[in-house]
């Protein structure tokens, strides 16, 4: 028995020494950050820049949106999932600031690729998540060639599996029908 108490707490030192040093990192990781950002004068006083913290937030929620952005273009999350994905943090900067020259260059220069997802998602039929992602990039250009064809490619996906339950289903209605016969 004086085993099973020595691993449990043993177990439990670790634990309590892991958040600890978590809770450091986090702090430093914090407190490196603010310093960063931080605007200081000579004597340690506040530069005008650091005075102008409302002109600030802007650029900082744009900086966030942008580091955001990156990290999913980083992951892999251009068009998808919903919520968290590089295009959705790109247009929501040029909602902050409608000029940006970053969040507008990356839109365009990925504009390729994200359609080429949408293809695979519409080849996969995965027909709603298509729409989704349609209508993510028209709201970027809106004018794009390229949208009305995957939009042609989506509408003949629906089409052909409106065609395939119809079938099933005729199917299905045959195969009761003469099952109800016998």
């Amino acid at each position: 028995m004086p085993r099973f108490h020595f691993s449990v707490s043993q177990r439990y030192a670790l634990a309590l020494i892991a958040v600890l040093v978590l809770t450091a990192a986090g702090g430093i990781f914090w407190y490196s950050r603010a310093m960063a950002n931080a605007s200081y004068g000579p004597a340690g006083s506040p530069t005008a820049a650091a005075a102008d913290a409302p002109a600030d937030d802007a650029q900082s929620g744009t900086g966030i949106l942008l580091g955001l952005a990156r990290d999913a273009m980083h992951d892999g999350r251009l068009v998808a999932p919903a919520g968290s994905n590089a295009y959705e943090f790109y247009l929501s900067v040029l909602q902050l600031e409608p000029k940006n020259p970053a969040a507008q260059e990356a839109l365009r220069e990925s504009f390729p690729r994200a359609a080429v997802e949408i293809e695979h998602t519409i080849n996969q039929y995965d027909l709603e998540e298509a729409r989704r992602e349609i209508d993510l990039l028209r709201e970027f250009d809106s004018n794009n060639f390229t949208l009305a064809l995957l939009g042609g490619k989506l509408s003949a996906a629906r089409n052909m599996v409106t065609k395939q339950h119809e079938a099933e289903a005729e199917r299905k209605q045959a195969s009761a029908g003469s099952a109800t016969r016998m």
